[in-house]
């Protein structure tokens, strides 16, 4: 490693050379309390989807900022935070990093992308979305996220904006 000019050296000291740190005896062993092998990953209810990246959903949300369609007493805050752990699903049911495409699925199956959702659909919405971007309101975020089928998800985000604008209860089963 390079040292600062204001360190002192001896200009004929030898340089050091990269060393491995010295070899383990034995195979590595899954002994520990918290390691993940057997099963996978834990799963059941309010276990969440997991999957790689997640975070970067984050910055994708970022993008429909102030092009969602809200009525009186909804918020964006909350759309955004039940479409994102949607989108999540979503991409966890490909076992990939989210895309820009499963936020648009989550947004268009609840209506957040249409310039006039259905008033049944709004009405149906706007209670379910109600805080769920406050973190203590998992449970609803969760109650979001099971109203959408996996069968629906899985659909390419084309087919869903399709089904969707067929007849909006055939994407959701509130």
């Amino acid at each position: 490693m390079a040292a600062p000019e204001f360190v002192p050296t001896s200009p004929t000291t030898s340089v050091r050379a990269y060393e491995s740190p010295p070899r383990r005896a034995g195979q590595w062993r899954a002994d520990r309390p918290g390691e993940v092998v057997d099963d996978g990953q834990p799963h059941g209810a309010s276990m969440g989807s997991q999957g790689p990246d997640q975070g970067y959903v984050l910055g994708l949300a970022r993008r429909f900022s102030g092009r969602l369609a809200l009525v009186d007493g909804e918020h964006e805050a909350d759309a955004i935070a039940g479409c994102v752990a949607i989108a999540l699903k979503r991409a966890s049911l490909y076992g990939r990093a989210p895309l820009i495409h499963d936020l648009t699925a989550a947004f268009t199956v609840w209506g957040f992308l249409d310039a006039s959702p259905a008033p049944e659909l709004v009405a149906a919405r706007t209670p379910l979305f109600a805080e769920v971007g406050h973190p203590h309101h998992y449970a609803e975020q969760r109650h979001l996220v099971d109203a959408v089928p996996d069968a629906v998800l899985r659909q390419p985000h084309t087919a869903i904006a399709d089904q969707h604008a067929a007849g909006w209860r055939s994407c959701l089963t509130i």
